[in-house]
């Protein structure tokens, strides 16, 4: 792909190289004409003071000390273009014949009241710019288009070189892959560059990911409204009895967790961490379970410490929680046995198979947003189904240590806050 930005600068050095070299140039043949006028006018200065001196101290003109400098004591004997400019009323003046010939003119009085007298000089023997380019301007002229040409090619190179970081950055901008990390090689420059393309690189990974997060709400809530809303219907079909209307219930509550858990899997990016105790949720959400008060000692065992501190969001953890443990005790069957264990930052979620499940309650969430759920805390769940039990593995992030009361309610004892 043509690069505009380069051959715009390349234009532009180019341009402003030539115009240069141009400026120079001019400016060379200017002081090297100045210089040879300036030359010969101080010559002229010269015999003209020596001319007036001579009268003053013999009384009339001597000879130039010059052979190029001749001395008219009438304008009549100037030669006819010198003439012409006495007559027009000039002292002094650089005249250019249609000969060939370059006359240099300065009119003297050589005592006050005295005749002027007017010297004139015949420089074109001795000009030397003028001889210097018609003998040498070849050579000059080959040295000039070499030097611009140099400048050209030093142009075109500090283009590419100063356009590359930016040509770099926009292939990787055209080749960025659909996911992933967005790490442009331009960001280890430490100039203006690279913190564009740092920022820039943040930018897009923040916008993938809240398009990947959008995706994902729009999936879930296709997928995960759809069990709740079935079995509404179906209870609905059959007649309106008690454990219809139960299940219009569970499945309206089954809703408006759906919604807490969707909306809390697309706010999770800006809920902040921080840490929290783990045992309180679980008891809370144990507490919160249809027909906790009818649990004995046989069916409920927790092997917890006194406190689990871990690092996460509490809400995002209350909803991993209640649907974990909802679905091993709907799963599980009315005589359900579960247990629940903490040991090495692994919370271990296990209950019993093999008795019909509940009929008043719907499908919980899919493992699929579990797994979101416990990602956007930097946690992770395991789901180990087996023969006569199922077991959910969540590992947490452990916080700092803190003082322990003490291992309690182990062993089939039932837990109380």
């Amino acid at each position: 792909m043509a690069s505009p930005i380069r051959r715009r600068l390349f234009a532009a050095l180019a341009g402003f190289t030539t115009l240069l070299c141009l400026g120079y140039t001019g400016l060379l043949l200017v002081v090297s004409y100045v210089t040879e006028d300036m030359l010969v006018d101080r010559l002229l200065a010269r015999e003209a003071a020596a001319l007036s001196a001579a009268y003053a101290r013999d009384g009339q003109l001597a000879a130039p000390g010059l052979d190029l400098v001749r001395v008219y004591r009438s304008a009549a004997a100037l030669p006819p273009p010198v003439r012409a400019r006495v007559a027009a009323g000039h002292a002094r003046g650089e005249i250019f014949a249609p000969d060939g010939a370059h006359y240099h003119l300065r009119t003297v009085h050589p005592a006050p009241g005295a005749a002027p007298v007017w010297l004139v000089a015949d420089v074109g023997p001795i000009l030397v710019v003028s001889r210097l380019f018609q003998e040498v301007g070849g050579l000059l002229l080959l040295v000039a288009l070499g030097l611009v040409a140099l400048a050209l090619g030093l142009a075109w190179w500090l283009a590419r070189r100063l356009v590359a970081p930016l040509l770099q950055l926009a292939h990787d901008v055209r080749t960025l892959p659909a996911q992933g990390r967005f790490a442009f090689a331009a960001r280890r420059r430490g100039d203006e560059i690279g913190y564009l393309a740092d920022k820039l690189g943040t930018a897009l990974a923040d916008l993938h990911a809240a398009l990947a997060r959008e995706r994902a709400f729009t999936r879930d809530v296709s997928h995960e409204l759809r069990t709740p809303l079935t079995v509404m219907k179906n209870a609905l079909v059959a007649a309106p009895d008690a454990q219809a209307l139960a299940q219009l219930r569970a499945g309206v509550d089954d809703l408006a967790a759906t919604v807490d858990v969707l909306f809390a899997l697309a706010r999770a990016e800006r809920l902040p961490l921080a840490p929290f105790d783990l045992r309180g949720c679980i008891e809370d959400s144990l507490l919160r379970q249809p027909g906790c008060a009818d649990w004995d000692e046989g069916r409920l065992e927790l092997r917890l410490p006194g406190r689990v501190p871990v690092t996460g969001h509490r809400q995002l953890a209350m909803v991993l929680l209640d649907n974990c443990i909802g679905n091993a005790l709907h799963h599980g069957g009315p005589r359900c046995r579960l247990a629940l264990s903490y040991e090495q930052g692994e919370l271990a979620i296990v209950n019993s198979v093999g008795q019909e499940p509940n009929a008043a309650q719907g499908f919980r969430h899919g493992h699929d947003v579990l797994a979101r759920v416990a990602a956007a805390m930097g946690w992770s769940v395991r789901f180990e189904p087996g023969g006569d039990s199922y077991r959910v593995a969540i590992a947490v992030t452990p916080a700092e240590a803190v003082s322990h009361r003490g291992v309690s309610h182990q062993n089939g004892t039932r837990t109380r806050p």
